[in-house]
């Protein structure tokens, strides 16, 4: 089987040529022609010897997923299906906001968590992505983009909010952290590097002390009761454990408080009342809210919020001293908006999935 480079961060990469007769610090010099360059042919890799180039071509590839369909929305959001084979596909998003450009990132083919409003959740779940099919959403996007050494970066944050629980694809997740963040590589700061989960707390504590970066929790509710439907996974890891599991977070992390998100559903978590509930749950924990007003998809059960409502209940978390932001809907035009990505998924599990993966 054909090794693709693509997989490898820096300390493995390092290892791949110490096991077949090179210096080590080739890794850096590869990691530069791949994620700095876009580049994935060995052969215009022209500070590499005729010699090993030559060898590079004999013993492995650069293969990121294939490019299926890219789609512009009238607010500048671009939009990629990868196809990541057997039929499966994944979607990338790029959302361009003034001097920030964030890339959002899927870590599976599908999701088994299940959320009920979210139109992932409701393909079901087919397989974890591999570290080439992770971080080769980003190598599509820079080179879409027109990204090199010499450009402006065009991609300054990445928020792994894309399709599928990155906490529950762990291992892959964590080596595409690295590259994202090794100055070789992608150089993001941990500060603008984004995961989202909806609270797998042992894969908490492992994040915290492996990659520590900005974490970002899908809260949705402010009761176990009212958790326990939107986002089932409450059910084995309910919100006390995660307010813990939250406060440990935050010892290690770059940023001092952890982003709760929490999706605006018309008559169901939006009232005064949840609000103020909802400031006691957190009352230990330094974060700020996001709000997200839902984006409606087929055969959905809920409505967005009005605005005015989302205006109240954010006016409650601040007057309790809470810094509230409300996500503006990008992309909704070519379903890019959050909750809506699908890409194109064969559910094999019927739902079923071991979240001890991630202890």
């Amino acid at each position: 089987m054909t090794i693709n480079l693509l997989d490898f961060d820096q300390e493995k990469l390092a290892v791949f040529f110490a096991e077949n007769g090179e210096k080590p610090f080739r890794a850096k010099q590869l990691l530069r022609w791949i994620h700095q360059f876009g580049e994935n042919d060995f052969s215009r890799m022209s500070d590499l010897s005729k010699v090993l180039r030559e060898k590079l071509g004999r013993l492995a590839v650069i293969e990121p997923p294939r490019l299926i369909q890219e789609q512009l929305s009238d607010d500048g959001t671009r939009k990629w299906l990868l196809d990541v084979g057997a039929g499966q596909g994944v979607e990338t998003v790029f959302i361009p906001e003034g001097d920030r450009g964030t890339l959002c990132v899927s870590s599976q083919v599908g999701c088994a968590l299940e959320c009920s409003f979210c139109s992932t959740g409701r393909q079901g779940f087919n397989r974890n992505l591999s570290v080439a099919e992770i971080i080769g959403q980003l190598w599509w996007a820079n080179k879409a983009l027109g990204c090199t050494p010499r450009n402006e970066r065009v991609i300054s944050n990445v928020v792994l909010m894309g399709m599928g629980e990155p906490l529950l694809n762990f291992d892959s997740t964590v080596t595409a952290l690295h590259l994202m963040l090794d100055d070789n590589a992608y150089g993001l700061s941990r500060r603008r590097v984004t995961v989202s989960t909806s609270g797998i707390i042992p894969a908490m504590d492992r994040l915290r002390e492996q990659c520590p970066v900005a974490l970002a929790v899908s809260l949705h509710a402010p009761n176990d009761a009212l958790r326990d439907v939107l986002v089932p996974i409450n059910k084995k890891y309910p919100l006390r454990e995660l307010m813990a599991a939250c406060l440990r977070y935050v010892e290690d992390a770059p940023r001092d408080f952890i982003t709760f998100e929490y999706v605006m559903l018309d008559g169901v978590n939006d009232t005064p009342a949840h609000a103020r509930e909802l400031i006691a749950l957190v009352k230990d924990v330094p974060c700020k809210f996001n709000l997200i007003p839902f984006n409606p998809f087929p055969q959905s059960q809920y409505r967005r919020s009005p605005a005015e409502t989302i205006r109240r209940f954010g006016a409650i978390l601040i007057e309790a001293g809470r810094v509230v932001t409300t996500r503006k809907t990008r992309g909704d035009d070519i379903d890019a908006a959050c909750g809506q990505l699908a890409g194109k998924v064969q559910d094999k599990t019927r739902r079923t999935i071991n979240i001890e993966v991630a202890a």
